[in-house]
C-alpha cells in the first residue's frame, strides 16, 4: 500500500494561523525549517516531536525545498511580527 505524500500536508484558516501543516498535528512546515535551519537533522526532530514520522519531516523539508521562496518570505514575516509583539511587550511593561 502506498501513500501520497501530498496528502499529509493541510492548510486551516482556524488552525495555526491557517499556515501549511502536518495533517491531524499542530506543527507547521515553518516549525519543521526552523528546527532544520538550526541544525536539526530529521531524526533529531522526531526524537524531540516522537508524534511525527521522519516521512512527515521529510516531506515538510522538500515541501520546503521546492517552496524556498514562499516559506522564507513567510518565516521572515513571522519573525517581524514576534519583534513587534516583543516591542509592544516592552512598552507596556515600562507603563506600568
Amino acid at each position: 500500500m502506498s501513500t501520497k505524500i501530498d496528502t499529509w500536508l493541510v492548510s486551516s484558516p482556524d488552525v495555526c494561523g491557517g499556515r501549511l501543516r502536518i495533517d491531524g498535528i499542530r506543527i507547521t512546515i515553518n516549525q519543521i525549517v526552523v528546527w532544520y535551519k538550526q541544525g536539526y537533522s530529521s531524526e533529531e526532530i522526531v526524537d524531540q516531536y516522537p508524534h511525527l514520522t521522519l516521512a512527515q519531516v521529510y516531506t515538510a523539508l522538500a515541501y520546503y525545498h521546492t517552496n524556498r521562496e514562499e516559506i522564507e518570505t513567510d518565516l521572515a514575516t513571522e519573525k517581524k511580527e514576534a519583534a513587534r509583539l516583543e516591542q509592544e511587550y516592552q512598552q507596556s511593561l515600562r507603563r506600568t
